[in-house]
């Protein structure tokens, strides 16, 4: 009889057949298998549910394997768990017994490791969750995707002698308001914590390349880069980090969560980005490693 796959598993990873590039492509939050106990323990619809979820952005980076790159995809939803936290970001207005901490502004907001809220302010429960119940998310949620990230980190190293983790996320369209560059609207927000978790080299080499490839970029405004940035991000070391945020209006409509006419085009533009990432000569960023 064969095994059926796990529906409440950490994570999707997707390996090249062979490793020919130190990048390795991450997608936290575009998981979408929403576990039937989170479904009847809700307040909220099904589509308010996703609200928080960088929908499809695992689909739009889905030819790194092809390129010589692994691919790791969370498979629970962020509204689930938020991996992008440290596993200790616990928020006492949530969780039964939860002592106060110092002040911590993504925990204050309900945004904690597990959420309180989803986009727009949204509560997701009606009272709070058990703290066992809460520990046993972080086990067997938290602690395997990190585990396969750090794997897929040294084995970079390793073999390449450096490791450069490209932590794809999506954001909604009005988090742009305020941004311009050189008087346009980006597309795409880079962030690497403004150098302390990648080298600049590494850092300009991708937004070079997106750039090339049509997109308007901006550096670390409004978004500067979260938790796996902040943890994994050694540029001293060889370990580099860089976030990537793209407009969700420019791959699907926002309101249906549904890809829509120009879904093809975004994605192949970034397969190309990813391509000629993968095949760029970065013995350079490698020395300024050493």
């Amino acid at each position: 009889m064969p095994v059926r796959p796990d529906p409440l598993r950490a994570f999707d990873l997707h390996q090249p057949e062979q490793r020919l590039t130190p990048f390795v492509f991450a997608s936290p939050h575009s998981g979408h298998h929403y576990p039937p106990s989170l479904a009847r323990r809700t307040i909220l619809s099904a589509r308010q549910l996703r609200s928080s979820e960088d929908a499809f952005v695992d689909r739009l980076f889905a030819s790194a394997p092809s390129q010589g790159a692994p691919l790791l995809a969370a498979h629970l939803p962020r509204a689930w768990l938020d991996v992008n936290r440290a596993a200790d970001e616990l928020d006492p207005a949530l969780i039964e017994g939860q002592r106060r901490g110092a002040h911590n502004p993504r925990v204050a907001s309900g945004l904690g490791v597990i959420p309180r809220v989803v986009s727009g302010g949204r509560p997701i429960y009606s009272g709070k969750l058990r703290r066992t119940e809460v520990q046993e998310r972080i086990e067997n949620t938290w602690h395997p995707y990190h585990a396969a990230l750090e794997a897929l980190m040294a084995d970079s190293c390793d073999q390449m002698g450096q490791a450069i983790l490209l932590d794809c996320h999506s954001m909604p369209h009005e988090a742009l308001d305020q941004v311009r560059v050189r008087g346009r609207r980006p597309d795409v927000v880079l962030g690497d914590r403004f150098g302390a978790s990648a080298s600049d080299d590494v850092t300009a080499l991708v937004e070079s390349e997106f750039t090339r490839a049509g997109f308007t970029v901006s550096r670390n405004a409004p978004f500067a880069g979260a938790y796996i940035a902040q943890h994994y991000g050694r540029p001293e070391v060889g370990r580099h980090v860089v976030q990537i945020e793209l407009d969700r209006s420019c791959y699907m409509d926002e309101a249906a969560i549904a890809p829509h006419g120009g879904f093809d085009e975004v994605r192949d533009r970034i397969a190309q980005v990813i391509a000629r990432l993968c095949g760029a000569d970065m013995s350079g960023a490698a020395l300024a490693a050493e």
